[in-house]
């Protein structure tokens, strides 16, 4: 089972998919809890940190970008600091924006969360308070048509639909008909995450909606005590609502799933302490749609989206999961996947060895095919310090270089390769055309490039040298490389086939 999902993750690319919903910015108040207030018998806390984050639909567009989707989102802000601030993180993202409309007769929804820590009792953080911004009046006919006609212009581009309900006015029910309709006749998936609160009959036409329990009670007026309640819930859902399939989230049960067959599957969760179920069905919507927008079918989707919700619920607040979480889950966190780390993870990790004052070496490239001349390299750029990390060109970044047909193998699978390598102590991807981002995200003391780059000049150099590191050209191995290995093989199969078939 496992290696299934584990190929999957390996295989799928970069979908590409229109997030409609509500858009929101969830702002985190952190802080230290000592006292009780004088005043009334409440916690009095110290702030120490405040944070921003895309929330609702915002937060589905964040996963998506993260597991490596390209995104079209749509929907309303109001015309204030927040919404400017939220549209900012979302472009920050990659996400295209155009679909992004202001209503001047709203604010930007905005759920703001006190986050408490006793730190002296060694307890985890805890969240004290949530105070809500909102208006959620149905959103004007004349930005309602905007939405639509971005949508009618964009959707030939897209592999799949996310709908992010939170009742909040965008998702009327005109627009959920026109959206189900469109994804119906364009033969485009389109996966909802409902609202308790609304008539259920709005999402009918969709491929798939991602209730929880209580929303799926409410919305089927049967109460959940048994398989067999989930079996007559899943049916009803489906015919009612003309739906290929009802997806079920069931906290700590898992996930139920029923399709329009009415084959069924129970779909339990991994045990795990958890801290924070925030974000948990934003998740599964993300997940599922991903999944789905790859070409892949709506069981494996659920798996998947299992699994990620675990690990989303271990977490603080809403935060996104990389498909290098995802395999080290998956692989049972086997040793050489602790080594793949996303950019964030990689930071708080580097933290840690700055303080033993070990030397950070960085290198980066496509490493296609691996072969000696990379081995070689990658031993000489380890002995420049105490631990090496290895940025890695994504799938697309790789094709943008080298052009059709590459690079041979997928980003995964080269990541897992290199992860491998005793010398390597840490991979991570990136997507953009040159490393320099990444480099000034690592901050190495020492930057190894191939001694091929001194006449081309080395990306990151002056911000290294900047830093007080320096850079380091690394000796290459002569008459050896991924592009003569690639003409050699299509070289002998051409010679092969013209053997066959008694060409000279």
């Amino acid at each position: 089972m496992h290696s299934r999902l584990i190929k999957i993750l390996s295989d799928i690319k970069s979908p590409t998919i229109m997030v409609v919903g509500d858009l929101m910015l969830d702002r985190y108040v952190w802080g230290e809890v000592n006292r009780i207030s004088p005043e009334a018998p409440i916690p009095v806390i110290n702030i120490t940190e405040e944070e921003l984050r895309p929330g609702g639909a915002g937060a589905v567009i964040t996963n998506l970008t993260h597991l490596g989707a390209k995104v079209f989102c749509t929907g309303i802000l109001g015309q204030d600091s927040e919404g400017q601030d939220l549209v900012q993180m979302i472009k920050k993202l990659g996400a295209d924006t155009s679909g992004i409309f202001i209503d001047p007769e709203r604010p930007t929804t905005v759920k703001t969360r006190i986050m408490g820590q006793l730190h002296t009792a060694g307890r985890a953080v805890q969240q004290l308070l949530r105070i809500d911004y909102e208006k959620t009046h149905p959103v004007p006919e004349e930005i309602e048509d905007k939405i639509i006609n971005h949508i009618k212009t964009k959707l030939h581009q897209c592999d799949a639909v996310a709908l992010s309900d939170m009742n909040k006015g965008v998702l009327t029910e005109r627009l959920l008909a026109v959206v189900t309709g469109l994804g119906r006749t364009a033969g485009k998936p389109v996966i909802v995450d409902p609202k308790v609160g609304r008539n259920c009959s709005s999402y009918k036409g969709a491929t798939a909606i991602t209730p929880n329990r209580h929303e799926t009670e409410i919305m089927t007026g049967i109460n959940i005590s048994s398989l067999e309640d989930l079996k007559d819930i899943g049916g009803k859902l489906v015919n009612d609502l003309s739906l290929q399939c009802a997806i079920i989230t069931l906290d700590k049960d898992g996930i139920f799933l029923y399709q329009r067959d009415g084959t069924h599957h129970m779909l339990p969760t991994n045990p795990r302490e958890v801290y924070d179920v925030t974000g948990a069905g934003d998740m599964i919507l993300s997940m599922i749609t991903f999944i789905v927008a790859g070409g892949f079918n709506l069981v494996d989707a659920a798996r998947l989206a299992n699994i990620a919700a675990g690990i989303e619920v271990a977490k603080i607040g809403v935060a996104p999961v990389s498909k290098e979480e995802m395999l080290r889950e998956l692989s049972g966190n086997h040793p050489s996947l602790e080594k793949i780390r996303t950019v964030k993870e990689l930071k708080e990790i580097l933290d840690k060895h700055r303080t033993r004052k070990e030397r950070i070496v960085f290198t980066n490239g496509c490493f296609d095919i691996l072969h000696r001349g990379h081995i070689e390299y990658l031993g000489f750029a380890r002995n420049q310090g105490e631990l090496l990390v290895v940025g890695l060109n994504t799938d697309r970044s790789v094709n943008d270089m080298k052009g059709h047909g590459r690079p041979v193998l997928p980003e995964q699978d080269r990541a897992r390769v290199l992860a491998a390598i005793e010398d390597v102590d840490y991979v991570v991807l990136f997507d953009e055309p040159t490393p320099d981002k990444l480099i000034k995200e690592v901050r190495p003391d020492i930057l190894v490039k191939g001694e091929d780059w001194k006449e081309k000049g080395v990306v990151g150099r002056e911000f290294v040298e900047s830093c007080g590191g320096k850079v380091v050209l690394a000796p290459l191995v002569e008459g050896v490389s991924t592009s003569d290995i690639i003409s050699k093989i299509v070289e002998r199969e051409n010679q092969r086939t013209h053997q066959q078939h008694g060409i000279k």
